[in-house]
This record gives C-alpha cells, structure tokens and sequence, in this order.
C-alpha cells in the first residue's frame, strides 16, 4: 500500500478518515446554502440523503455497543454524525480530485492493501475491524471504501511531489481537495452544520438534528 503501514500509524488516510475531520469544528460563513430535502448534504450533483447519514450513523453505534470497549467507544466519539458526515461529503470530493487527476484504485489494490494491514494483526480479522472501529468508526460493510479512500489520497499525494503521510503531503492534498470540493459545490442542509471550505470538513451544529443512538454497552458475559 502507498505510504508505508495503515491503522496503527496514521498515514495518507489521515486525509479521509482522520486529519479533516480533527481539524478545528469552527462553523464559517461559506459553502452551505438552504436545505435541500431529503438531503443532508449535496456534491456537484450528488446527493447525499438524510437517510444515508443516519444509517451510517447507526451502524457504528451498533458495532460500538457490541464491543468489550463500548463505554470508551461511544464515549468518544460523541461528533460522529458531524464526523460522518464530513467522511461521507470528502470521500465525493476525493473521487472527483483523484479522477481529475488521471488516478484510479484498482480492487486488486484494495486487495492487496486489506492482506498488508491484516499481517500487523497476526492475519487476525476481527482485530483489525476492531482497530478501524476504534480509530476511524469504520465498520465492517466500510472497509473496502475505506482502503481504497487510503490508497486514492496517497496516489494524490505522491502525483503532488509529496511523500504520503508527510505534513506537506496532507497539506497539499487538503489544498487540492478543498479546490476540488469549491469546483464541484458542497451545500449542507444548516441542520447538520456548516461546510468549512478552508479545512474541507462540516462544521458542528449545535442541534442533535441526526439521532445518535444511546446505546448500551455490551455485557461480556452474555
């Protein structure tokens, strides 16, 4: 995979999956326009679905309650649907910048990828989806996405001149995809928050318009 290891040290993914969306929450004055129906967000011409938010937003939290680590989990991870939902507007733009940029991720890469993280647990898969639930709150159904979102930004980055991973790599490609989600029109229906177009992420909103799911931790006896 490009970039070197994945999971347990945060490489070009940081731009997908971590780096965006740990940046500062602080809601602008740009990027978002009135609420479209039905939608939480809408990419150029794509629409992303309050339905779509809300069942990704449960997914992780059904994963989380079934973990030994529920109570931590849930705990902290308190943004998740602001967080979400951010993934979910970033991964559009990525496709779009990576695909202007004349590069593609085969499933052969992804493969190939999903084989090198499983060797730094052993061949184990059950620990491996327990560390992406535990750092990104990806779950099972998303990993393929979320590889191949990780190779797609470290193709971007090393085509920049930079070395995935590195602060100037994430910065340049945070550029390119912020330029990208300008070029294409991000608009967030103001129930979710804000789309901050400097740091590429949707800012936090002060009402729990997407429910999050209270839920309880697993017992480990059961």
């Amino acid at each position: 995979m490009p970039g070197g290891t994945m999971v347990r040290r945060r490489t070009a993914v940081s731009i997908a999956a971590a780096a965006l969306l740990a940046a500062s929450p602080a809601l602008t004055a740009c990027g978002s326009g009135p609420a479209h129906p039905g939608a939480a967000a809408v990419v150029g011409d794509q629409k992303i679905s309050i339905a779509t938010l809300q069942h990704e937003v449960d997914q992780v939290r059904d994963a989380q309650s079934r973990s030994p680590q529920a109570a931590q989990l849930i705990g902290q991870s308190g943004k998740l649907p602001q967080q979400t939902l951010s993934m979910l507007v970033q991964n559009k733009v990525i496709d779009k910048a990576v695909s202007d940029a004349g590069l593609s991720v085969s499933t052969a890469e992804v493969q190939q990828s999903h084989a090198q993280a499983l060797q730094q647990f052993g061949g184990d898969e059950s620990q491996f989806e327990a560390a992406l639930l535990q750092q990104y709150d990806i779950v099972p159904s998303g990993i393929d996405t979320f590889l191949r979102t990780n190779i797609a930004v470290g193709k971007l980055i090393q085509s920049l001149g930079f070395q995935p991973g590195s602060d100037n790599g994430n910065a340049a490609a945070i550029a390119v995809i912020s330029k990208t989600a300008k070029s294409l029109g991000v608009d967030v229906n103001p129930r979710y928050g804000t789309w901050d177009a400097k740091k590429a992420i949707v800012g936090a909103t002060n009402e729990p318009w997407v429910v999050t799911k209270t839920a309880t931790p697993a017992d480990p006896s059961a």
